[in-house]
């Protein structure tokens, strides 16, 4: 089907904004219009002094720019990637050179003026959408707005199904008449009730068979978003409930609980995943978080039936949780993650943490803990992206060091670099393994 017969069938707000012909317009109204904006002009004051002072002021801006996010506020340990901070530039050059084009013309020039401002700012969005992959249409753009959630079902039934040893459930499971097609996502408070850790509403995904009864035992994954992120990432800008409600039927209406707690308290903050100084975030991941879903939920328990994964920091979570609190969770997906929890350096981190006491670091940075003890009945499976310079490095090192302590491991490239553009079709490709991993299939 071809770009034209798309256009023609699906709903506008269906249409890619990461591939086609709707970035390749944007990119090329953007770059026309810096090209207006700098050279469409026959004044002597433009050329000598007004275009210079455009240039030099973008120039300053971006270098401020640079400065405060990476050097001040630093709020990503790894700093911005490079494609980020280049469009950033660009979407100033065109907001300088505007504005600089306003003072003295008539009212038309400045509305062309506005007009071809705002065309570069969304060139350089688009841009770095399409690197990221964080909106690959309008309607992931609009989700906020458009998409329902339902009250969650708390009450117990009392009659389930669970698998005998050596089965899955998959295989003592018959779908009644009338299962729903597709599952639930609701929103809920999980307290930080041993933790004391102040965390965001969390998002729950229950699949159709949920509603079933006899109620299947089903397994569990905590799925957590990178840094900085809202619980909500995964549903909202990820997609994870139309992956799961398209698992789901293919094999009777099964698929995983998904629980997408909150791990960092603020869109911006890094709790590094730990009980340190910051937050006692791995005591709500590895107790108040599974002690709410047995309260409130009909679940499979024990540590073969549930997983913890994540991406980017997120990614860096899961592989933590995986070795401090093995008893917790038997299998982990780490995409794109860090080698060690970081605020930037390790000294900063170990300062930040625990007051500069390296050995209370050390103690739970997991390659440590993975060099001392060994995790034969572990299943981790390593995920990143091909062209990722920064994460792949790192995650290659975390994958042997997870063969290196006795884990059942496997470690998959996707294409593309870090972000959405892996994390939203690397939980697809994953979601059979979780669910072997967790006795859901064979």
């Amino acid at each position: 089907m071809t770009s034209v017969s798309l256009a023609l069938t699906w709903n506008p707000i269906d249409w890619p904004l990461t591939h086609g012909p709707i970035p390749h317009a944007v990119l090329a109204a953007g770059w026309g219009s810096l090209l207006v904006l700098a050279a469409a002009a026959r004044s002597r004051t433009w050329w000598r002094r007004r275009l210079p002072a455009a240039l030099l002021s973008a120039a300053a801006l971006s270098l401020l720019l640079d400065t405060v996010v990476d050097d001040w506020w630093h709020p990503f340990p790894e700093g911005l990637p490079r494609y980020v901070t280049w469009w950033i530039a660009v979407a100033l050059l065109g907001l300088c050179l505007a504005g600089f084009r306003m003072p003295g013309t008539a009212r038309r020039r400045k509305v062309l003026a506005v007009v071809g401002g705002a065309l570069v700012l969304l060139m350089a969005s688009s841009q770095v959408n399409r690197g990221f992959g964080q909106y690959p249409s309008g309607r992931v753009m609009l989700a906020p707005w458009l998409s329902k959630t339902q009250e969650l079902t708390t009450a117990k039934d009392a009659k389930t199904v669970s698998p005998p040893p050596g089965k899955v459930l998959e295989e003592v499971w018959q779908a009644p008449p009338g299962l729903p097609e597709k599952g639930t996502v609701s929103i809920t408070p999980i307290p930080g009730t041993k933790s004391g850790f102040k965390a965001r509403d969390a998002y729950v995904y229950l699949p159709p068979a949920y509603q079933a009864s006899p109620r299947p035992l089903l397994p569990v994954v905590v799925l957590v978003t990178g840094q900085p992120g809202n619980p909500g990432d995964w549903v909202l800008g990820g997609q994870v409930n139309e992956a799961l409600d398209a698992f789901a039927a293919q094999h009777n209406g099964l698929a995983p609980i998904v629980v997408m707690p909150d791990q960092l308290g603020s869109i911006w903050n890094n709790t590094l995943c730990l009980d340190s100084k910051i937050a006692n975030v791995q005591t709500y991941l590895a107790q108040d978080v599974p002690d709410w879903v047995h309260k409130n939920l009909q679940a499979a328990k024990g540590r073969g039936s549930w997983s913890i994964a994540g991406a980017s920091m997120g990614g860096t979570c899961a592989l933590q949780l995986a070795v401090n609190a093995p008893d917790v969770y038997g299998s982990f997906l780490d995409m794109s993650g860090q080698e060690e929890p970081t605020l930037g350096t390790r000294a900063q981190t170990v300062a930040a943490a625990f007051g500069g006491d390296e050995a209370k670091f050390n103690a739970v940075d997991p390659l440590q803990v993975m060099a001392r003890k060994r995790f034969p009945d572990t299943a981790a499976a390593i995920v990143v992206g091909r062209t990722d310079n920064e994460f792949r490095p790192q995650q290659e090192k975390v994958y042997q060091a997870v063969l290196a302590a006795g884990m059942k491991a496997k470690l998959d490239l996707m294409p593309g670099g870090h972000g959405w553009v892996v994390f939203r079709p690397g939980i697809v490709d994953q979601l059979p393994w979780l669910a072997q991993q967790t006795g859901l299939v064979r």
